[in-house]
Parts: C-alpha cells; sequence; structure tokens
C-alpha cells in the first residue's frame, strides 16, 4: 500500500497521517479551512481543501470545484479514511434535515469511481444510545441523539456498499495530551451515575487501532474501541481532579447508578491489538 487518503485531519487525523507517513506511506489529507493547508504541506501530507456540499448542483462552481478537488484526493488511494465529526449538538432532526448523512451520502459515488477499496469509517458509541449492562458489537445499537442517529444511517450506507470494503470504528470518549479528563466535571456538583462504568480510549490507542486495522486487512468489520479499564465515574473523574489540584466533583447518591460498559472483545480477541494506554 502506497496511499492513504485521509477525509479530516483534525484531532485525530492529523496525527494518524503522521504515523502512517513514519511508515513510507502518502497521504493525502483534507482540512475545510485555507489557512491549514501550508500546515499539511510542512508535514508532508498532500493538501486538499475540501468542505462536502450539502446541495448538489452538478452545473455550479461549487459543485464543479468540489468534484475536482475530492476527485485528485482519491486518486490513486487504496484506502479512505473518514474522520469528519457530525457537529450536531444540540440541533433538532427537523432544523438539521440529515446534513451529516447528506455528506456522506455526495461522497459515495466519488468512492464508487475512484480507486479505492477500502473505508474505515470513524464513528461513536453514541449509537448505543442508551442501552444498559454489557455492549458489544452484537448489541443493537438505539442511538438517541442525533449525532447518534446520524452516524448510525452513515454507518449503514457505508456498509451496504458492494463497490468497496468497509469497517466501523466506534470509538468511546477521546481522551489525549489536550484533553485532560480531570478538567471535564471538576468542580461540578450534583451529577448523575457516581457508579457508572466509564468508557474512554487514549488518542494513542486510536492510532494504533487504525494502524493495526489497516495492516491486518480487517476489512467489513465493526470494532468498538474503548479502553479495557472501567472504572466508574466518580472514582476516575474525582482522581483525575486531583491529580490536577483541581476541585473535586460531587456525585449525586440519592439514585441508583444507570450505565453501559462497552465490550471492546473484538478488539483483543480477533484484531490481538495490545492497548498502550489501558488505564487512561
Amino acid at each position: 500500500m502506497t496511499k492513504i487518503s485521509i477525509l479530516g485531519c483534525g484531532w485525530l487525523g492529523m496525527p494518524l497521517a503522521k504515523a502512517l507517513l513514519e511508515k513510507g506511506i502518502q497521504i493525502n489529507g483534507s482540512t475545510t479551512t485555507v489557512e491549514k493547508l501550508s500546515l499539511l504541506q510542512s508535514e508532508n501530507i498532500n493538501p486538499f481543501l475540501i468542505d462536502i456540499p450539502l446541495i448538489i448542483d452538478e452545473g455550479s462552481v461549487d459543485m464543479i470545484n468540489f468534484s475536482s478537488s475530492m476527485n485528485s484526493f482519491l486518486q490513486g488511494s487504496e484506502t479512505l479514511i473518514i474522520d469528519i465529526p457530525p457537529k450536531l449538538r444540540n440541533v433538532s432532526a427537523a432544523a438539521d434535515e440529515k446534513t451529516f448523512v447528506k455528506k456522506i451520502a455526495t461522497l459515495i459515488p466519488f468512492i464508487e469511481k475512484s480507486t479505492v477499496q477500502n473505508v474505515l469509517f470513524v464513528s461513536s458509541t453514541s449509537v448505543y444510545g442508551e442501552n444498559q449492562g454489557t455492549v458489544d458489537q452484537s448489541t443493537i445499537p438505539e442511538p438517541e441523539t442525533e449525532s447518534g442517529k446520524q452516524l448510525l444511517e452513515c454507518e449503514s450506507l457505508l456498509k451496504s456498499n458492494s463497490n468497496f470494503k468497509t469497517t466501523i470504528l466506534r470509538f468511546g470518549g477521546l481522551i489525549g495530551s489536550d484533553r485532560q479528563p480531570g478538567k471535564y466535571l471538576a468542580g461540578r456538583e450534583n451529577l448523575e451515575n457516581p457508579e457508572s462504568p466509564v468508557n474512554l480510549i487514549h488518542q494513542k490507542d486510536c492510532i494504533g487501532i487504525i494502524l493495526k486495522i489497516i495492516e491486518s486487512d480487517y476489512w467489513n468489520e465493526t470494532f468498538n474501541a474503548v479502553s479495557p479499564f472501567h472504572p466508574s465515574r466518580e472514582s476516575y473523574y474525582s482522581q483525575k481532579a486531583a491529580d490536577l489540584n483541581l476541585p473535586l466533583p460531587k456525585f449525586d447518591h440519592s439514585k441508583p447508578s444507570v450505565g453501559k460498559l462497552i465490550e471492546n472483545n473484538k478488539i483483543i480477541n480477533l484484531l490481538k491489538y495490545t492497548f498502550t494506554e489501558p488505564n487512561l
């Protein structure tokens, strides 16, 4: 494999691109901001300015420009990694009109006619919604948020397409050097579900798992990607706040805790991946 296209060189896509470059793989990387093009180029990433349109007007200048950029972005790549956030928080289904689903639907015809054989779609464990107890890949997703609903629909769009192979990677909560969990709940009061398990994953393991999928050629699979470490919300976030000398969060114990524990059994048993940051 000589070239991979990464749609979305952000918090995860950029360090992932660097890790792939270190393995001698050429990278086409996209951004939606002009200012970031020079940054991509400085990292030896072939830069592309791509913002997927919601309205397809074949004769418009915007659509012509998008088509040209997308065709060039995918050209010569065997694998496409889709890592763009839905950005659907606090948006109702009626107001949103499935904008993220529309973007993926617009993208698919370009993938079909390209050299891309494999697609890796970065999704989220939010597709499981408020499922309780232990959750694995066999659990039927029941998303409740608009983001979760549209991610699940996009998963289906990609997996049902026979022109390429699709692997779905459902990440838990993302943490890293610039995303300190100790800051998330520090000083807050009356927090619910103190005994519910946390389902997080470190950026380093996100990258490691993607590299393993590509190297092992695991396509047409769905993986839950979370750390095997599942302490309670209260113990975990209290310790992380204390580590940063921040005010401890205060939890409400008056009601029973509810929550789900995301199993990563396929990551460990099928992919044979060993976590580098298991204790978060």
